[in-house]
C-alpha cells in the first residue's frame, strides 16, 4: 500500500533524501497493466520493505518548504518552478489508456495514485493536465496521460503538493 504524498515531502524537509546511486530502488522494472514487450508482468503485490528512517549516505537534500497547491495557482506554479506532484482516484478504465484526454466513464474505483504533473494544453477543445506515471514506457502514451482539467477529473487538482528546496547544503554549494 502507498501513503500521501504530502507524507513524503515534509519528510525530504525534515530529513533529507540522497541520490538513488547511494540508496537504490530496490523494485525491478514490471509491466503495469498492459501487454508490453519491454519487462515481466508484475504480477502480485509484494510488501513494501520496511522504510528506512536512518541512512548514512551522504550528502543529503532537505527541502526549504512544503504546500499544497490549489486548483488556481497549479499552472503558476508549474510555470515557475516546474512539475508538481498530484494523486487522483484510478478506475477500471484509466488502466487501458492510451491517448486522447482521459475522463473517466466505466469501471470500478481501484485506488488512489500519486503522479506527476508536468503541464497543460488543449486537446480536441478539451482542457488537459500533462502528467508523467509510474508505470513505465509501455503504458498510456509513453508513460503518460492527458486528463481532463479544471473539473477535478478523478480528484486530480484537489491533491497537489509541491516544495522548494534548502538554500544551503549541497544543493547551494552545487549551483
Amino acid at each position: 500500500n502507498g501513503g500521501f504524498p504530502t507524507g513524503a515531502w515534509h519528510f525530504w524537509k525534515s530529513h533529507g533524501l540522497t541520490t538513488e546511486d547511494k540508496y537504490p530502488y530496490v523494485f525491478p522494472p514490471c509491466e503495469h497493466h498492459t501487454n508490453g514487450t519491454h519487462y515481466k508482468p508484475c504480477g502480485a503485490s509484494k510488501p513494501t520493505p520496511k522504510c528506512q528512517r536512518k541512512s548514512e549516505a551522504k550528502p543529503r537534500y532537505h527541502g526549504k518548504s512544503v504546500y499544497s497547491v490549489p486548483e488556481a495557482h497549479i499552472m503558476e506554479e508549474i510555470s515557475t518552478y516546474g512539475p508538481v506532484e498530484g494523486a487522483f482516484t484510478v478506475f477500471k478504465d484509466f488502466l487501458t489508456y492510451r491517448s486522447g484526454v482521459y475522463k473517466h466513464t466505466a469501471g470500478e474505483e481501484l485506488g488512489g495514485h500519486a503522479i506527476k504533473i508536468m503541464g497543460w494544453g488543449t486537446e480536441g477543445g478539451e482542457d488537459y493536465w500533462l502528467v508523467a506515471n509510474s508505470w513505465n514506457e509501455d503504458w498510456g502514451d509513453m508513460g503518460t496521460f492527458k486528463i481532463l482539467r479544471g473539473k477535478d477529473e478523478c480528484g486530480i487538482e484537489s491533491n497537489v503538493v509541491a516544495g522548494l528546496p534548502s538554500t544551503t547544503g549541497p544543493v547551494a554549494r552545487a549551483a
